[in-house]
């Protein structure tokens, strides 16, 4: 039972985290989608509040005006760096007018935090705010339009981070999990209490041992190679994250692991206690044969108001949504910016 349930957590905790794009890296470009030459790219480092330095890739549009522009936060899949899914979303966006900053989370890739590949529900959903603090105090930001994007994971810390940061006007939540709901429950919520208990034991026992090591045991990540058996979620992972497609050094779920340890506060803490309570504009995205969809339209049932939309994608899974151009809906996405951040 309690290697069925190890194996289960490795899953949740590893990868949760389309036309295929051209693997575009050279000597000066080190992300995994091809560089617009509308915009221009800026590294960027603030620090949350809890004095972790987050490290982020500004992007502005090329022969932007004087005038203070709209600008959004971007983070996730939950496992992935800036470099992946949330440096397209961000550099497409910027070519269309908005000032985004797509930032690594505390803990993992360029940014800051020890010991590394740790998650938390707090400082994640921190993160977010933080970004906010840097975005509106730049001269080039209008503070009273700023919004936030979270893709997988982060989509459900970024509509945690929404009920709490009443700056943040408007809210996108792409192929969103709420992480701390699948490590408490299992996927489709099949964990009952006696299997989380067991979970429990195991992973404070591994506590004790990581002490007395002085280091942290790290979960199983993506395997190196597929044997065909494997559900067809971690088939759809492996295709982004350990191929050309969507490879990159630094994402946990390309060529790391989270540390085993990371799952106690996700069970914990759940987010988005009140998530009714948000009053800004959200827009939560979810594709049709997502296995994660239930995630998103659980969310989308919680919140309040008549500026809150659900929009399911024909025929996407949870991964095209991280960069499938023909499946991701950036000209809603503007729209839906443009209404609010106005």
């Amino acid at each position: 039972m309690i290697k069925k349930l190890l194996t289960c957590l490795s899953a949740l905790i590893l990868i949760i985290g389309g036309t295929t794009m051209t693997f575009a890296k050279n000597s000066d470009w080190d992300k995994t989608f091809p560089k617009s030459d509308k915009v221009t790219i800026e590294k960027v480092h603030f620090k949350n509040r809890y004095g972790i330095e987050l490290t982020g890739d500004l992007y502005t549009p090329k022969g932007k005006s004087d005038k203070k522009l709209a600008a959004i936060a971007i983070s996730g899949p939950f496992g992935a760096v800036k470099e992946q899914a949330s440096g397209l979303y961000a550099q497409s966006l910027a070519e269309r007018g908005f000032i985004t900053l797509a930032f690594d989370p505390s803990y993992t890739g360029e940014s800051g935090g020890e010991p590394r590949n740790v998650a938390s529900p707090d400082i994640n959903t921190e993160d977010f705010s933080a970004a906010v603090d840097y975005l509106s105090n730049r001269k080039d930001v209008d503070p009273e339009k700023i919004g936030i994007l979270g893709i997988c994971g982060f989509g459900g810390f970024g509509l945690n981070a929404a009920a709490i940061d009443t700056r943040i006007k408007a809210t996108v939540a792409s192929t969103m999990y709420d992480m701390t709901r699948v490590s408490a429950n299992g996927y489709f919520d099949s964990m009952d209490e006696n299997a989380r208990y067991e979970l429990k034991q195991t992973l404070n026992k591994q506590r004790t041992e990581d002490f007395k090591n002085g280091t942290f045991a790290k979960a199983p990540g993506l395997p190196e190679k597929l044997t065909g058996k494997e559900p067809q979620f971690v088939q759809d992972y492996y295709g982004y994250y350990k191929t050309p497609r969507g490879f990159h050094k630094r994402s946990i779920n390309s060529n790391g692991n989270w540390n085993t340890t990371s799952a106690l506060s996700l069970i914990n803490m759940p987010i988005l206690q009140y998530s009714d309570e948000i009053k800004s504009a959200v827009l939560i995205i979810h594709g049709e044969k997502a296995h994660s969809r239930y995630f998103g339209e659980d969310a989308y049932k919680k919140l309040k108001g008549d500026n809150k939309e659900l929009l399911i994608i024909k025929d996407a899974n949870h991964v095209d949504l991280y960069d499938n151009l023909e499946k991701i809906p950036f000209d809603k996405i503007e729209a839906f910016y443009k209404e609010y951040l106005k």
